[in-house]
């Protein structure tokens, strides 16, 4: 009885995840596809939290004179 009660508190846990992914999934769509349509890299830094970031940034660490690198 007692592995009962284990079984359906896993079961309930697992299912408050997955909500919460869900959730969290919807909350951050348009701004996740419109940065992916864009190229930019997207990070998941919490519960509806993320961090974008463009690579045009990494190309503008050269120094005056320095080719940039590409790739």
């Amino acid at each position: 009885m007692y592995s009962q009660g284990i079984k359906g508190l896993s079961r309930i846990k697992s299912q408050i995840r997955d909500a919460v992914a869900w959730v969290d999934r919807e909350i951050c769509m348009e701004p996740d596809e419109f940065a992916y349509r864009r190229g930019w890299t997207v990070a998941r830094t919490g519960f509806g939290a993320r961090r974008y970031r463009d690579s045009w940034f990494d190309l503008t660490r050269t120094t005056p004179g320095q080719i940039p690198r590409v790739g």
